[in-house]
């Protein structure tokens, strides 16, 4: 069946997302959590929906200064998408993944100067604080549909999330955050009481048979350069329209019935 030709889509902005994974404390085969973050619902993009902390990236997050934070040879070709993701999930959630453990006061003083607007990289230089970029692995790099008005090109990583930190959301964009497992969040949704939007459900959908950190994190992409890009194309097909994404990307199903599909 034909695709939808979309004329002129309207670039993607890159932007990346951290999901923080940590093994709940019940234990068992259910037992890994992510952590989610709940979107203000008078946000222009995916109000009120549960994502993962992330969004655009910026040119300081280009700056070859980045370099010296890699901890081993040569940094990888993802390594400003990597500090976008800490970035975000630092302003967002006040949290942060760093090589030693960031004591309460100083990560208290990390999210006092974010929100005052001082600079990511100043902020650290201050505190002596080195991020854990290496310590993060890409999973997938998701593209929004060309027909959409607003859309990203957002790499997704995973990482350990840092131990005796806890979430605090900045209250503009987040409004709540919580640990949770994938198949919980999934069944919230299938229940009317949570909003999730398409690459989010697919990540959850992804990792909902990983039994804990170390299974998900086998997860992640392998090779060198940026993941392959999963663009979802609409579809017209004769049960209806679905969004359709490429064989052999990693996620299931391949097909989704358009009317269950939220992209923003």
């Amino acid at each position: 069946m034909p695709e939808t030709a979309i004329p002129n889509p309207v670039p993607p902005h890159p932007a990346a997302t951290l999901i923080l994974l940590r093994d709940g404390p019940q234990g068992g085969p259910d037992s890994l959590e992510l952590l989610v973050m709940e979107r203000h619902a008078g946000l222009r993009f995916a109000p009120g929906a549960t994502v993962f902390p992330g969004g655009r990236m910026e040119a300081a997050d280009h700056d070859p200064h980045w370099h010296g934070h890699w901890p081993d040879g040569d940094p990888p070709a993802d390594l400003a998408h990597r500090v976008a993701a800490l970035r975000e999930c630092a302003e967002e959630c006040g949290l942060l993944p760093s090589r030693d453990p960031l004591p309460p006061p100083a990560l208290a003083d990390l999210r006092r100067a974010l929100a005052a607007g001082e600079g990511f990289a100043a902020t650290l230089a201050r505190l002596g604080v080195a991020p854990a970029l290496g310590r993060m692995a890409p999973l997938a790099r998701w593209v929004s549909p060309e027909m959409l008005p607003r859309r990203f090109d957002t790499l997704f990583f995973l990482a350990p999330a840092p131990e005796e930190q806890r979430p605090h959301c900045d209250g503009g964009e987040a409004v709540g955050a919580l640990w949770s497992t994938p198949r919980r969040l999934l069944a919230e949704e299938a229940a009317g009481r949570r909003r999730l939007v398409f690459a989010t459900r697919m990540t959850l959908l992804r990792l909902a048979g990983c039994a804990d950190v170390t299974a998900a994190m086998a997860c992640a992409a392998t090779g060198a350069g940026l993941p392959p890009p999963i663009l979802p194309q609409l579809v017209e097909t004769a049960a209806g329209p679905v969004f359709r994404i490429p064989a052999g990307c990693g996620f299931l199903p391949l097909e989704t019935a358009a009317e269950h599909v939220r992209l923003g």
